[in-house]
């Protein structure tokens, strides 16, 4: 299903796309580069600034609002999703268990198996680093399902489902079976020569938090992996 309305795309940053529009929420394809929401260092080069000012139509000082769902890390690109009322928003948290969420990624060697799930534990330590841990009080029950799309000489293309949502849970399961992203500076190879990190939010299912619809919405693959791997745009 994709957005009725015409988005105004002057009030967009370059490399940000609305996918989805209607009257309860807006779904966008954020860049790798661009943090979802703000921090205390930086509080306009975000998706949810770029979001507010679209609706806003430049007007700062209107009154209309959007509401953070949920997020992706600064370096994963793919798909946001933004509620227009705290409503819509909290329906959309409270069912998020059965929001099904599927990334691309595009990683170091070849994989063991052609697919498989990873679970462990997921912990974090004082300085925000996201490590495995068999010590279930210590952390968080995790599980992530792969699917190896295609092999290139270095490297393989895994589609990715996450079923469950711990912070960086993709990019730690992933270098722990020993095949990490490329680009990922903090779980991946160190200086691999990628600047970019190849995770990508490919595409998201749920039902709409006004009528109950099951949406299906898909973006379309970056360019970047298409490099990678060759052939995903064309095949």
């Amino acid at each position: 299903m994709q957005g009725h309305s015409k988005p105004n795309f002057k009030h967009l940053p370059k490399g940000l796309d609305i996918i989805h529009e209607d009257s309860a929420i807006i779904v966008v394809d954020k860049p790798p580069g661009m943090l979802t929401m703000g921090t205390e260092k930086e509080k306009e080069r975000t998706a949810y600034f770029a979001i507010t000012d679209y609706v806003r139509k430049g007007y700062s000082r209107s009154s209309k609002r959007i509401f953070i769902v949920h997020r992706l890390d600064r370096e994963t690109s793919g798909i946001v999703i933004f509620a227009r009322t705290e409503k819509d928003k909290f329906h959309l948290q409270e069912n998020w268990r059965e929001t099904r969420k599927t990334y691309l990624a595009v990683v170091h060697g070849r994989c063991q198996k052609p697919s498989g799930t990873i679970t462990s534990y997921l912990a974090e330590n004082r300085a925000h680093y996201v490590y495995s841990t068999e010590d279930r009080e210590e952390g968080r029950l995790s599980h992530t399902a792969y699917r190896v799309l295609k092999e290139a000489k270095d490297f393989s293309l895994l589609e990715v489902d996450l079923l469950t949502g711990r912070k960086h849970q993709i990019r730690v399961h992933l270098a722990g079976i020993g095949n990490p992203i490329l680009g990922d500076r903090k779980y991946g190879k160190e200086n691999d020569g990628y600047k970019r990190m190849a995770l990508h939010a490919l595409s998201i299912s749920f039902k709409h938090p006004v009528s109950g619809e099951e949406l299906f919405i898909k973006t379309k693959v970056p360019e970047y992996f298409d490099r990678l791997v060759g052939g995903m745009n064309g095949s």
